[in-house]
């Protein structure tokens, strides 16, 4: 299990019954996690809250506020600024959980000795780029929303990396790491964070099953000569990170024999209980140090 515990903007509070407490700053919230799933007394700090996301039996679900919020406020990590703001889907636009591989890209790219140029596939609101970034790479980022691509702009401007080397695409990731090799671009470094589910801009159907192996063997064909590190996040119910691992070894390290694999499960501490919140699974390769 990798665990983040610098994150000093962000605290899970307490976990239990579905759910979990955070602090996002000076903002409390109350969200639903499946994960969550032993028992933990619900005292007073459940209801001293400043939202609470309502699962509904339907699918779904609402937020109910309790104080009045800004539209959207910014946690810091690090020298990492990101803008935070209750979506209707229950998220944030933020995983915290994903700071340890922000830590593990960022020490791979300053160590490196050279100039890296990081592919980040499914990328969301840019977390992992704008990690890649700080740290001096070139990072081409790749998302089927374009909302979320605005979203991870807005991070980009935050954390003050408006004149470093980052291009957004919108696009059907698959699609784009097929052109990219067409094209003959070459990449030291890969980051996905594939949905269990989703549709391209032009509704094509992500199935993670059905499609990771496929995506993983054509980056095969973008990665230059010496690979800095292949890294795979999943939140998908029921793929452990044995598969991850798999898939890693019989592809990239059987093309790339001299680096090593891992995977394992990432989590987050939990204040009350000592306790760890899993957060889903993570598999990368990674040149030897």
């Amino acid at each position: 299990m990798r665990v983040s515990y610098d994150f000093k903007d962000y605290e899970c509070i307490d976990a239990g019954n579905g759910e979990k407490l955070e602090r996002w700053k000076n903002v409390i919230l109350r969200r639903p996690d499946p994960q969550a799933m032993w028992y933990t007394l619900k005292d007073s700090k459940w209801d001293n809250i400043d939202g609470f996301y309502h699962r509904s039996k339907k699918g779904g679900g609402y937020w109910e506020f309790k104080n009045k919020l800004d539209e959207y406020w910014t946690v810091e990590y690090k020298d990492l600024i990101f803008k935070v703001s209750p979506t209707g889907f229950k998220h944030t636009g933020l995983f915290p959980e994903q700071a340890v591989n922000w830590d593990f890209m960022m020490d791979k790219i300053k160590k490196s000795g050279r100039k890296i140029k990081v592919l980040n596939l499914f990328s969301y609101t840019g977390g992992a780029t704008m990690a890649c970034s700080k740290a001096g790479a070139d990072v081409v980022q790749v998302d089927a929303s374009k909302g979320m691509t605005e979203w991870a702009k807005e991070n980009m401007k935050l954390s003050h990396l408006e004149n470093n080397s980052i291009r957004f695409i919108v696009d059907d990731c698959l699609k784009f790491v097929q052109r990219e090799a067409r094209r003959g671009n070459k990449y030291d470094a890969i980051v996905m964070d594939p949905p269990s589910y989703g549709r391209g801009p032009n509704k094509e159907i992500w199935k993670f099953e059905d499609n990771i192996y496929k995506l993983i063997d054509a980056c095969m064909n973008i990665l230059s000569d010496k690979p800095l590190f292949f890294l795979i996040n999943s939140y998908t119910t029921g793929i452990s990170a044995t598969v991850l691992e798999n898939i890693l070894k019989t592809t990239i390290l059987k093309k790339y024999p001299n680096g090593k694999v891992d995977a394992g499960d990432i989590g987050l501490p939990i204040t009350t209980n000592n306790l760890i919140l899993p957060c889903g699974i993570y598999g990368r390769y990674q040149e030897n140090d």
